[in-house]
């Protein structure tokens, strides 16, 4: 299967080509969820900015000496790299040893962060699937899954239902069967 570049990719075109109107538009739309995350982990806003910053450039870096393509969106992509360098910091504050210099913290994370970014547009992948496939059944039996997916109580579920425990049982497998065939025929 072969790997598709995200539509998000226009945030990396806009920073190589230091495009002033998309780099606003990164600040605007997720410098403020970036500066939440470190300071509900012991940061301050002077430290978001800073941590922010530094994730920017090192993207940038990616993007220019590695052609950096992004396969999932721009946000989940963005906030492992602010986590990891944050918690880098962290670290470094904390006189524990350091795990990387933070010149090249980027490099050395590059490959987990490319792992977990293929991985977040895989589930994406899957999760679209799964909904094309869940949307295609019965009501009863999207009823059944969804509930059965909230940890419910299979009892409690039957019991709302009008039907007995077994019956429940029953359904919920056929329904099960029928959304695995749907998704297999799709795939």
């Amino acid at each position: 299967m072969s790997t598709v570049t995200h539509i998000d990719q226009r945030y990396i075109e806009g920073l190589l080509q230091n495009d002033s109107r998309i780099i606003r538009q990164i600040y605007e739309q997720f410098a403020d969820k970036i500066k939440g995350y470190i300071i509900n982990n012991s940061g301050t806003g002077q430290d978001a900015a800073d941590i922010f910053q530094e994730a920017l450039t090192a993207i940038y870096q990616q993007a220019k000496h590695k052609q950096l393509q992004l396969t999932c969106p721009f946000e989940p992509f963005l906030l492992l790299v602010c986590k990891r360098k944050w918690l880098n910091e962290l670290k470094k504050r904390s006189n524990d040893p350091v795990t990387n210099h933070s010149a090249d913290v980027y490099d050395n994370m590059g490959e987990d962060v490319f792992a977990m970014s293929e991985q977040i547009a895989e589930q994406e992948g899957q999760t679209r699937l799964f909904m094309h496939a869940f949307r295609q059944l019965g009501e009863k039996c999207r009823e059944i899954i969804q509930r059965s997916l909230q940890d419910e109580h299979q009892e409690k579920i039957a019991e709302s239902l009008g039907v007995t425990y077994g019956y429940l049982r029953k359904k919920k497998s056929e329904c099960m069967a029928t959304l695995l065939k749907i998704i297999r025929s799709q795939q």
